[in-house]
């Protein structure tokens, strides 16, 4: 008769685990974003970082670094859990930027995070706000956040739990990575995509793009606790925000390009390589 071994249960539990892990996260984004071939996952070539989502799930990331960058852009996904497209577009950008080959563009040190929000993402039906019930937007430490952020979410919301801002600024492990990731990496511009509402918006100095694309500059308002007030307004950070006009499927390949383009032109007048410091203060 065999002797039930605990510790052999663990190890291999733990095995099972690592093994898991191992595989990247392809498996399961292929699965559920929209217009996401397997080749397309793999070449992004997405490297785990060292931080976990609040159900341990790996926050992923790729830098897409040149010998002698002059500025360096930070790209966000998903932040939002049920914003498919909005990973897959990043995640499409990350080709983009290794391919792109106009000599401004190849002073630039691209950081992209496709999906902030695994928990919500891979969720069944995928949930706006992570494991926790926060939505992470408004989780940021803006200023007077413990005095605006409850009220807002009470009297502006009727205290609608998908906008949940959470017991505190940076409560969630998701929104403490990118909070320390701002502070390690210094972006000179982040770009934050969102869906579905077919805009584009903007905080922060400089003149705002006009359009991306097809999306057209409308600039939604501050929010406590968002990214683009804490970025943008707060420490001076240019936050471009594009909201996507569907939160499932993806613009058309050639669409997703153009704003590529777009994005880089404007970023060639607004953010020239080599001023000193970029265009605000680095969070």
């Amino acid at each position: 008769m065999r002797l039930f071994c605990p510790a052999a249960l663990i190890f291999a539990s733990l095995l099972i685990a690592n093994s898991a892990q191992a595989t990247g996260p392809c498996d399961d984004f292929v699965r559920k974003l929209p217009n996401l071939k397997r080749s397309l996952c793999e070449a992004a070539q997405l490297q785990a970082t060292a931080a976990r989502s609040v159900q341990g799930q790996t926050l992923w990331m790729r830098d897409v670094k040149p010998e002698e960058p002059r500025q360096r852009v930070l790209v966000l996904g998903a932040i939002h859990g049920d914003e498919l497209s909005s990973a897959s577009v990043a995640l499409h950008w990350i080709g983009l930027a290794k391919e792109t080959t106009a000599p401004w563009s190849q002073a630039i040190h691209w950081r992209f995070i496709p999906a902030l929000n695994p928990d919500g993402l891979l969720a069944t039906p995928p949930r706006r706000v992570n494991a926790n019930g926060v939505d992470l937007n408004r989780n940021f430490p803006t200023p007077f956040w413990e005095r605006d952020a409850k009220v807002y979410w009470e009297k502006r919301t009727g205290k609608d739990p998908r906008r949940w801002p959470g017991p505190k600024p940076l409560s969630e492990p998701e929104s403490r990575f990118l909070h320390e990731e701002m502070q390690r990496f210094k972006p000179h511009l982040i770009v934050s995509i969102h869906a579905p509402y077919g805009v584009l918006d903007f905080d922060g100095p400089s003149v705002p793009p006009s359009k991306l694309g097809r999306l057209y500059l409308d600039q939604v308002g501050i929010f406590p606790g968002s990214l683009g007030n804490y970025g943008g307004v707060h420490k001076g950070v240019p936050v471009v925000t594009i909201e996507l006009p569907n939160a499932m499927r993806t613009p058309l390949n050639a669409e997703m390009r153009q704003m590529w383009l777009d994005l880089l032109r404007w970023m060639s007048e607004r953010l020239p390589p080599g001023s000193a410091g970029g265009l605000g203060r680095t969070p």
